[in-house]
């Protein structure tokens, strides 16, 4: 019997502005990370990594359950982002951080 358990759906908007893009894996803490109505910590695509300031490097490109502790994910580090997209806004400190340690760029929406 497998143990898969259903969790609902999940819904992502594409933040994406273009189909090419880099993602190297890097480990998710699970540190601050608020548990769901399920009881799931759920890292959401499109969240700044590691934090929302100047230690950005990327932008977490799916969902990451973290629930059982820190988990491999996968970062963005090359692409073309809509800014207005992402769950959270980013703080000026995390987009001027993502700007010299990587090759996020941002696109307006149209």
């Amino acid at each position: 019997m497998p143990y898969i358990k259903d969790y609902g759906k999940a819904e992502n908007i594409n933040f994406l502005a273009s189909s090419k893009y880099v993602s190297y894996t890097y480990q998710i803490s699970d540190e601050d990370v608020t548990a769901n109505e399920q009881g799931r910590k759920i890292v959401k695509a499109g969240t700044p990594y590691p934090a929302n300031d100047a230690t950005a490097i990327g932008i977490v490109f799916t969902d990451t359950d973290v629930t059982q502790g820190p988990q491999p994910g996968a970062v963005l580090v090359d692409a073309w982002i809509l800014e207005a997209r992402l769950p959270v806004a980013l703080a000026a400190a995390a987009k001027t951080s993502l700007a010299a340690k990587s090759d996020i760029k941002f696109k307006q929406n149209v």
